[in-house]
C-alpha cells in the first residue's frame, strides 16, 4: 500500500536536498523527517539517499522513485486543478508566486481590482525569488523574469521595467553627485549578493556600465527592498525598480538620462489550465493596470 504522507515527505527532500529544507516547508521536525525517510527505505528494502558529511545525494532507485514520484504528484495536483476550474470557474482558490520585489513592490497593490472583480475567489500570494514548479502545480500562475521554455507551460510578457540609478539626499551632499556613468568609479555601488537567486541578470549593471573593469560593490545584499533600504539611509548608489524605490521619501533619481536596463517580467501558468477563467480574468486585470501605469507615466 503507497504511504502518500510519506511520498511526499521523499519528494520534498529530494527537491529541497536536504532533511532541513524539506522540514521548513512542511513544518515538519527534522529528525521526523529522517524517520519518515528511513522507513520508507526499510519498506521499499533499497536506499534512497547516499548519506555522506556535507549532507544527501539521490541514489539511483532514488532518482527513479523521484521521477515517478513528481509525475504521481503532478497528475493528481493537475487533475484536482480542473476539476475544480471547471465546476467553480469563478470561485475557489488562485495561488500566484512572484519574484519578492516584484511581488511586493508591485503586484500586491494591483491584485485589489482583481479581487474586487472576482469576491468570490481567495489569492494565495507566494513571494520567493526560489522559482516554483508549475509542473507539480506549486502554484496556478508564476510571474517571474526569466520566461519559460517548457512546452508544458504557457509563457506571456507581462511589462518590462527599467532599472534607473537611486542615491540619498544625504548621500549626495556628502559625496557629490555623479553625472557621468564613469564618476561611479568613485562612488560607493550597493548591489544583489545572491547569484544563485538573483531576480534579474541587470539588477548589478552597476558594476559594469561606463567602465572597462569591472568596479567592486560597497555593500551586497541579497533583497531589493534591502538594498532600497540601505540607499535611503544613505549607504550608497544602486539600481532599482520605480516601484520600489518610490517607496522611500528620501531618495532621488541620479543619472536620468543613463541608458538602464529594461527589466521583462513573465506570467506562466500550466497548458493544462489553459481553460482555467480564474487565470484568464487575472491576466485581463493586470494587462489592463500595466496599461494604465503606462498611460499617467
Amino acid at each position: 500500500m503507497i504511504d502518500w504522507e510519506k511520498l511526499k515527505i521523499f519528494y520534498n527532500v529530494a527537491e529541497g536536498g536536504s532533511f532541513a529544507q524539506a522540514a521548513a516547508r512542511l513544518h515538519i521536525d527534522p529528525s521526523a523527517i529522517s524517520r519518515h525517510i528511513s522507513s520508507l527505505e526499510d519498506r521499499m528494502g533499497v536506499a534512497l539517499f547516499a548519506r555522506h558529511a556535507r549532507g544527501i545525494t539521490l541514489t539511483e532507485h532514488g532518482n527513479l522513485l523521484l521521477g515517478t514520484t513528481r509525475t504521481i504528484f503532478a497528475d493528481l495536483a493537475m487533475a484536482r486543478a480542473q476539476i475544480m476550474d471547471a465546476t467553480h470557474p469563478t470561485q475557489g482558490t488562485l495561488k500566484i508566486a512572484a519574484t519578492i520585489g516584484f511581488g511586493i513592490g508591485w503586484l500586491t497593490p494591483h491584485l485589489h481590482r482583481f479581487s474586487t472583480q472576482n469576491p468570490e475567489v481567495r489569492l494565495i500570494l507566494h513571494v520567493s525569488d526560489i522559482p516554483v514548479d508549475l509542473g507539480i502545480h506549486e502554484s496556478d500562475v508564476s510571474i517571474t523574469t526569466f520566461p519559460s521554455e517548457s512546452a508544458d507551460l504557457i509563457c506571456h510578457a507581462l511589462s518590462h521595467f527599467p532599472l534607473p540609478i537611486y542615491a540619498s539626499r544625504q548621500y549626495l551632499f556628502k559625496f557629490g553627485i555623479p553625472m557621468q556613468l564613469s564618476d561611479l568609479d568613485r562612488h560607493r555601488l550597493l548591489t544583489f549578493s545572491d547569484t544563485a537567486m538573483i531576480p534579474s541578470n541587470n539588477v548589478n549593471w552597476l558594476l559594469t556600465c561606463g567602465t572597462e573593469t569591472p568596479r567592486k560593490p560597497y555593500l551586497s545584499i541579497n533583497n531589493l527592498f534591502g538594498i532600497a533600504g540601505a540607499v535611503n539611509a544613505g549607504s550608497g548608489i544602486a539600481c532599482l525598480p520605480p516601484y520600489i524605490a518610490k517607496g522611500y521619501k528620501n531618495i532621488v533619481q541620479i543619472l536620468p538620462d543613463a541608458p538602464v536596463p529594461q527589466v521583462q517580467f513573465y506570467f506562466s501558468y500550466s497548458r493544462h489550465l489553459k481553460d482555467s477563467q480564474k487565470i484568464q480574468n487575472l491576466w485581463h486585470v493586470l494587462q489592463k493596470e500595466v496599461q494604465k501605469e503606462r498611460l499617467s507615466s
